[in-house]
């Protein structure tokens, strides 16, 4: 029984998914290393995944490279990340069969940093049929709070063989 609610590490990122996330992604043919990487702005800003279920996920963000002119990470970094994980969290708690689009983000930020790595961790606030949302705490290297987001994301119906979902 301990092996079953052992997180299992993903190959290619290094990513801990627990294993009834991942056989029920997989038998709906869906690969999550693939779906929750960072796409390109993450990419681009550095987002790391770390760990994730629908209770808690968990991601790193380096500051160097993601600042505003004073040299501080910006804002607009620290939710980049609060939405990459929140939306993880809602698509994790929806299943296969649905997709989580976020309708709210708020971030109030607490403290300026300058350099390190920032972690983010998202634990569900509510968990329904149609929404979900996740409060987001962004931490600095020495476990001090730099910023708290909310996340709410609409849990809809996924389109299938990627149809359009604008509408």
């Amino acid at each position: 029984m301990g092996d079953q609610t052992q997180a299992q590490t993903t190959p290619r990122t290094g990513t801990k998914f627990p294993p009834e996330i991942i056989s029920r992604f997989a038998g709906a043919g869906v690969d999550l290393e693939s779906m929750f990487a960072a796409g390109h702005l993450g990419n681009r800003m550095g987002v790391e995944l770390v760990e994730a279920a629908p209770e808690r996920v968990v991601g790193t963000l380096p500051v160097e490279g993601n600042t505003q002119p004073y040299g501080l990470l910006h804002g607009g970094a620290s939710a980049v990340l609060a939405e990459h994980l929140g939306s993880i969290g809602a698509t994790l708690h929806a299943g296969p069969t649905k997709m989580a689009v976020g309708v709210e983000l708020n971030c109030t930020h607490h403290r300026g940093m300058r350099s390190g790595t920032v972690t983010g961790t998202a634990t569900p606030v509510h968990r329904g049929r149609s929404t979900a949302t996740y409060e987001i705490v962004i931490t600095d290297d020495r476990d001090r709070r730099v910023c708290t987001s909310r996340l709410t994301c609409l849990l809809r119906d996924a389109a299938p063989n990627g149809a359009d979902v604008s509408s």
